[in-house]
């Protein structure tokens, strides 16, 4: 599978356009081996991905919307878009950014323990529309909670964003959407037994938890990819907990399921953006194919190497479509 989403962030010091190699294996202060990279201190880690009610995510989201325009000197943005594993370079290929800025400088925005992507935000103004820009994200694998994960799509939308533009690491089950391949997810397959959504009685009028996701991911925004590149695939994605990556058997069942796709992201995001009615296209990069697929074992090296190999292209595509919209 991939994208740990294929997983995430690194020191938000590091330049966008540094090239993102595999590390060695390497003893973390606990005592694990990470393949990925050092993780940081346990003190710095989340706290045991304690849920906000949907009065608080909702409310953080306001408070970090307020400080993004004030950060960014921007009222209003129009376009998000979240990059996942090794696709940092994408956003190179979007326009130079107007300003940019450590995730964690917003309200609630932890920056991602997994030492393999960057872990910052841009703005920046594309064909007329202010994009703003999300380089990693946050993966209940690392013990964020769901209203967690996806609080960088709650900002963007009470940023204004009306469109959310979600990137992946992916593995395919299908032998004709191969390894570099680009393909947009028509449907998903929840299979983390988790949602950001929640009732919550006892605070002011919210948005529904009840949302319809019929098309979760929007059909008119799959059109007008299709007409930037008629080639791309249309594929059902499956997001599961990770970090591990999957058995054959497990693979198996995923395609009896209805599965073309299986990851560790993007699903959890899409239901928030379309719970406060933003429109959602997802584009996911294979990395590998899924296992039992192949005869080599899945190496998160490897996965993040095609990331970072087809950043440009994948920015160049997004780029595109928003310039069509």
């Amino acid at each position: 599978m991939a994208d740990g989403g294929r997983g995430h962030t690194g020191d938000s010091t590091q330049p966008s356009d540094a090239v993102i190699r595999p590390v060695p294996r390497v003893r973390t202060i606990d005592g694990r081996i990470c393949e990925h990279g050092p993780v940081d201190e346990p003190q710095n880690r989340p706290t045991g991905g304690t849920d906000w009610s949907d009065r608080e995510a909702h409310g953080t989201a306001a408070s970090a919307a307020d400080a993004l325009a004030a950060i960014t000197q921007v009222a209003h943005h129009d376009v998000a878009v979240v990059l996942g594993t090794g696709l940092a370079a994408a956003a190179d290929a979007l326009g130079p950014p107007s300003s940019r800025h450590p995730l964690d400088t917003l309200p609630g925005l932890p920056r991602s323990f997994v030492s393999h992507q960057t872990s910052e935000f841009r703005s920046l103004d594309l064909g007329g529309r202010r994009i703003l820009v999300f380089l990693g994200r946050l993966h209940l694998y690392e013990g964020y909670s769901p209203a967690q994960v996806v609080h960088p799509v709650r900002i963007a939308a009470a940023a204004g964003c009306s469109t959310v533009i979600l990137t992946n690491a992916s593995g395919s089950l299908r032998s004709d959407v191969p390894t570099g391949a680009l393909a947009l997810i028509a449907d998903h397959l929840n299979l983390t037994g988790r949602s950001p959504l929640s009732a919550d009685p006892s605070g002011p009028r919210l948005p529904t938890p009840f949302v319809d996701l019929v098309d979760a991911w929007s059909p008119r925004l799959r059109r007008v990819a299709h007409a930037v590149d008629p080639t791309l695939a249309e594929c059902v994605y499956a997001q599961i907990g990770g970090p591990h990556f999957e058995t054959p058997a497990e693979i198996r069942m995923l395609r009896t399921l209805g599965a073309d796709l299986v990851g560790m992201s993007s699903v959890l995001e899409a239901i928030a953006a379309r719970q406060v009615g933003a429109e959602v296209l997802g584009v996911s990069l294979v990395t590998n194919l899924a296992a039992g697929m192949a005869d080599e074992a899945i190496s998160p090296g490897d996965i993040i190497g095609v990331g970072v190999d087809r950043a440009a292209e994948v920015g160049r595509l997004i780029g595109e479509i928003i310039l069509t919209l």
